[in-house]
């Protein structure tokens, strides 16, 4: 499973909401500043989280956008759902109990249905209200205790190991021998 952009903007942008308690509504401004989501296209996210009933909208001076259900209640696949438009898992353009294969492949399929089945059981148990608090449940420590679990399992040549992390502002690299801001700034 790879997360799109969407999905990460979405779930963070229902944090964001979620952190602010009901208190007042939310700029989709204030979110695009604190999370360095691009503002139109967090309007979009945030006009889909409202069709499928995650969020709702008022408007006027103080308007904005606000939860419609107790964080408690929304799941963080809940939220990549409306994001990308469907399940969780696919193969091509199908879900993966809808494959059908032949031959020595047959047993793929249960394959994908079980990769359905452990992005579920970390995505569905995931609450809004769980990050919040910090109090993330217990099937993702149990997973973080492994330890592979923040090892990368591909092969990186040089050059390309993936960002880490969320997007924005990096240290520059320096002319001299790859030392970044960050490493002049700390020895120097």
């Amino acid at each position: 499973m790879r997360v799109s952009a969407k999905a990460d903007y979405a779930v963070r942008a229902v944090i964001e909401l979620a952190a602010e308690g009901g208190r007042r509504p939310v700029t989709a401004e204030h979110i695009s500043s604190i999370q360095d989501i691009p503002l139109k296209f967090l309007h979009n996210i945030l006009a889909e989280l409202k069709r499928d009933g995650i969020v709702n909208s008022h408007r006027g001076a103080a308007g904005g956008f606000g939860l419609a259900r107790d964080p408690a209640l929304i799941s963080v696949g809940d939220i990549i759902r409306v994001a990308n438009g469907g399940p969780l898992v696919r193969v091509g353009d199908y879900r993966a109990d809808e494959l059908a294969y032949t031959g020595h492949t047959a047993p793929l399929r249960d394959v994908w249905v079980a990769v359905r089945v452990g992005i579920r059981d970390v995505l569905d148990e995931v609450s809004v209200a769980d990050i919040c608090s910090g109090q993330l449940p217990a099937v993702v420590h149990h997973l973080l205790e492994r330890p592979d679990a923040w090892l990368p399992r591909v092969k990186l040549q040089p050059g390309q190991a993936p960002r880490a992390g969320v997007p924005g502002p990096r240290p520059r690299p320096l002319p001299a021998a790859g030392r970044t801001a960050a490493t002049v700034s700390d020895h120097e």
